[in-house]
């Protein structure tokens, strides 16, 4: 019996526009879940975990990954954490209690994740995520104004960009500005410029190189429970993996993978291996990183991305961005024929389509763009399962 990827769907819960009921007629046995109600760094009660994974397993699916358990701010800073730390573990506890198992979290530093454009319209109609590099610069140079923004571009790109911004209505100045501020999944508030300026200070205090120790820091102290309880632990990669706002991302390439294991090498401590994060990058060859670090994916966002001269990327369609798809299930499923183990996938984002246009729904998550793209990475699985069968 060869063994398959785990096919489940991001839920945000009963206020997700998509139900249980359409993730199980998507074709689902997962779901990936999180119980939002709770802030970073408060404990998540055994009986509330209990309460929501009897709703998702009265619906016929199985909560089988965590997305996400967040990382609370003082843990990456590397202040006043160990608190912060114990309550996390009481966390893990509890869910290793109600047999879920597999945790994701990230440990970007103040924004999960970041688009200029969240509703931009793609050739075929659809809305799809997008960051444009001019559009990031501007807001983070004259709708911000981070202080020592200046210092990160020369003399002819502020004066360009200037007279971009100069020339740009304000609708649509009000538009990359409300996509910046956008809350994160799962909650309902969103940020202000105040709070943007607030935490961006905080964290320029600290270096490329004190958040590298401070995950370290946090590792040594998680990782050991986990393996305890058999939970595996993934983090997801930056999203955009690079430098915004001037902070340091300490998990955006293959160099950065190897340092976290070289340092925390746990059974416990894993990567939830997002292919449209890391392949934002031109410089991260998705396969051989998947060949690499195969035994430590603990979880797959599988999405695609198409990347721009200019630094600009979108979300592509999931067979047709910049990743070799095909190349990249194909070595996934060599790594479970080796390990048996299934790996749970989510089609991660989709693009918003056909009914779900008129619908409202978190960026990304509309349902038949994600069910589109489900459909085609089981296709390319059962294409390289049958292959395998018929040749052995």
């Amino acid at each position: 019996m060869m063994t398959t990827m785990i096919q489940s769907m991001r839920w945000y819960g009963s206020k997700d526009s998509v139900s249980l009921l359409d993730i199980k007629q998507a074709g689902c046995k997962g779901v990936v879940t999180a119980l939002h109600q709770y802030l970073p760094g408060e404990v998540w009660p055994y009986e509330d975990i209990m309460h929501h994974k009897q709703i998702i397993t009265d619906a016929g699916l199985h909560w089988n990954v965590v997305e996400s358990l967040p990382v609370h701010d003082n843990i990456k800073l590397g202040y006043d954490r160990d608190e912060f730390i114990a309550n996390y573990i009481l966390s893990m506890k509890n869910l290793a209690k109600a047999n879920v198992k597999i945790i994701t979290y990230n440990f970007m530093p103040l924004l999960d994740w970041l688009r200029t454009d969240v509703n931009f319209i793609n050739e075929e109609g659809g809305e799809i995520l997008y960051f444009k590099k001019d559009d990031y610069a501007i807001f983070d140079l004259f709708i911000l104004q981070r202080e020592n923004a200046t210092a990160e571009y020369t003399i002819d790109e502020l004066d360009r960009l200037q007279k971009y911004f100069d020339g740009l209505s304000d609708a649509y100045k009000v538009k990359i500005t409300n996509n910046f501020l956008l809350p994160l999944p799962g909650a309902d508030d969103a940020f202000n410029i105040p709070f943007l300026k607030e935490k961006i200070k905080k964290y320029s205090e600290v270096s490329g190189k004190d958040m590298k120790e401070n995950f370290i820091y946090f590792l040594n102290a998680v990782c050991p429970v986990a393996d305890k309880l058999g939970i595996k632990l993934a983090v997801h990669p930056d999203d955009p993996p690079f430098s915004v706002f001037g902070l340091p991302r300490i998990v955006s390439t293959a160099q950065d993978c190897q340092y976290i294991f070289d340092n925390a090498p746990y059974p416990s401590n894993g990567l939830c291996f997002c292919t449209g994060s890391f392949g934002a990058r031109a410089d991260n060859d998705l396969v051989a990183m998947v060949n690499k670090f195969g035994k430590r994916i603990h979880f797959l966002h599988l999405r695609n991305t198409k990347r721009k001269d200019n630094g600009d990327f979108y979300e592509a369609n999931h067979l047709e961005g910049d990743a070799d798809m095909y190349s990249i299930i194909k070595s996934v499923f060599s790594i479970m024929q080796q390990t048996k183990i299934s790996i749970p996938m989510r089609p991660d984002h989709g693009p918003k389509i056909l009914s779900d246009i008129d619908k409202v729904s978190y960026p990304g998550y509309s349902a038949i763009g994600r069910l589109k793209g489900l459909a085609e990475l089981r296709g390319v699985e059962y294409a390289i399962k049958n292959a395998a069968e018929k040749s052995n």
